[in-house]
């Protein structure tokens, strides 16, 4: 088979032209997507940068399929191998499928390429409009997606819009390293640290009436787990504790001896929650401030100058952020989507807060609290503590952003910056949910910081010394 000057294979070609109604629908084109394509030499760039300034996913779609039969005989394996990574499986099936068809069916005169095109257009067109119309992707097959009902394929759009970013965390450099190691954290120490993970998913239903079982929070939890094992974190994850076991678990976590000699440390917490607290399956609370605590200068010695992360999804009151309409820019949006009803709004509580009694002070004082950055999955306001968006099949949308935010991004980008980044992605997302009042709702994440220099990663690099 020969090659369309500098193009790809002419079967390759082919395949992605019949299938092109198929990816302009359903393929969803994100910074996770294009990055797999930019790593392998496939795009350059100006051509990324191009493709995802495209207002809709659809446009952006289409400016990729024009692209990719012009960039060379690896881009379709490239493309196949980056839909596998964005878990798109079904369009890559869909490609090897239309390439089997062809080796099956009357050789295409290579001279001739058009041909075989305009003799399948009609046939293929019908055969597209039979599969489900939803133009999202999902790891099924085609034949379930057909048969689900009404409610189930609700289901699927919400989960499919957002698929879980699985391409491996980007290596940061030697150069970069060196170029930044003077102004940043000092992140030596193999592994960095250890990353304390509280998950509680199902709840009491004597103590804890009131609270639903967190759909999808299992999917949050492993998430985690893996992204912070691969920036090398030694992860731990605890399911379903009461606020007394959940206070236990972190003092023992802080007085674990291994923080003597490592860099930081991360804890996530995932539950209900209102402002100021999150709760045990017991449907006691616990207080966030308790929790800082628990890291300060005093109360945790081992971790002083030391940068101490905090990811906290839950809920921070019952309000429901409905938006406002934007007055300029894109009169449109299309963003991955929740369902509301998964928020888990609970009625707002006041934080107490606990004296810390005298304690021996080093003799180069310190704050009491530093070196900490907490990024909340929702907003926290003077007149509205907001509710968090999490999707039954895919998890919540502030860890769903984290952890793609933190695969692409760690490599060149301190931890601020990516939580900026986070902000920005939540900002954009809206609820989907036709016929309720929770239709096109909207989140907004935050954090907060006393870090006190850039806290880098540099994942999957060693200093030597």
């Amino acid at each position: 088979m020969i090659m369309l000057g500098c193009g790809m294979l002419e079967q390759h070609r082919l395949a992605i032209r019949k299938s092109s109604y198929a990816l302009c629908k359903q393929l969803m084109v994100d910074e996770a997507l294009v990055q797999s394509l930019l790593a392998d030499n496939i795009l350059t760039e100006s051509m990324a940068e191009t493709i995802l300034a495209e207002p809709t996913s659809q446009k952006r779609s289409f400016h990729l399929t024009l692209l990719l039969p012009k960039r060379g005989p690896r881009a379709f394996s490239s493309f196949c191998s980056a839909l596998r990574v964005t878990e798109q499986q079904h369009l890559c099936d869909l490609l090897t499928q239309e390439l089997e068809k062809d080796d099956r069916e009357t050789h295409v005169d290579s001279f001739q390429p058009e041909k075989e095109p305009e003799r399948k257009a009609g046939p293929l067109e019908r055969k597209r409009t039979e599969r489900s119309p939803l133009p999202l992707p999902t790891q099924e097959e085609s034949a379930v997606k057909r048969a689900r009902t009404h409610h189930e394929s609700m289901e699927y759009s919400l989960y499919a819009d957002s698929p879980i970013i699985n391409t491996p965390v980007l290596p940061c450099t030697s150069d970069f390293y060196f170029s930044r190691r003077q102004q940043s954290y000092s992140m030596t120490s193999s592994p960095r640290g250890l990353a304390l993970i509280i998950s509680n998913v199902t709840f009491d239903s004597r103590t804890a009436v009131d609270l639903d079982r967190r759909k999808g929070g299992e999917v949050d939890e492993e998430v985690l787990r893996k992204v912070f094992t691969e920036l090398d974190y030694i992860a731990s994850v605890h399911r379903d504790l009461t606020a007394q076991e959940m206070r236990e678990c972190m003092e023992a976590f802080c007085r674990k001896p291994e923080h003597r000699t490592l860099s930081s440390c991360v804890v996530c917490l995932l539950s209900h929650g209102v402002e100021g607290a999150v709760y045990g399956t017991d449907g006691q609370l616990l207080q966030l401030d308790w929790v800082f605590e628990a890291f300060d200068n005093a109360r945790c010695p081992l971790l002083q100058n030391k940068p101490k992360m905090f990811f906290i999804q839950a809920c921070r009151g019952e309000e429901l952020d409905c938006g406002v309409e934007q007055i300029d820019g894109p009169g449109r949006t299309l963003s991955p989507s929740c369902e509301q009803r998964d928020a888990g709004r609970e009625e707002a509580g006041d934080a107490d807060s606990t004296q810390i009694g005298d304690m021996r002070r080093p003799r180069i004082k310190l704050p009491q609290r530093s070196d900490m950055i907490c990024g909340f999955a929702s907003l926290k306001g003077q007149r509205i503590c907001t509710a968090a968006m999490r999707n039954t099949k895919r998890g919540s949308w502030f860890i769903q952003e984290l952890n793609a935010a933190l695969r692409l991004h760690s490599k060149d980008t301190h931890l601020a910056d990516i939580l900026v980044q986070v902000n920005r992605r939540i900002k954009e997302r809206e609820g989907y949910a036709p016929g309720t009042a929770h239709h096109r709702c909207k989140e907004m994440s935050e954090f907060t910081s006393s870090l006190c220099k850039h806290l880098y990663l540099f994942p999957k690099y060693q200093p030597q010394y």
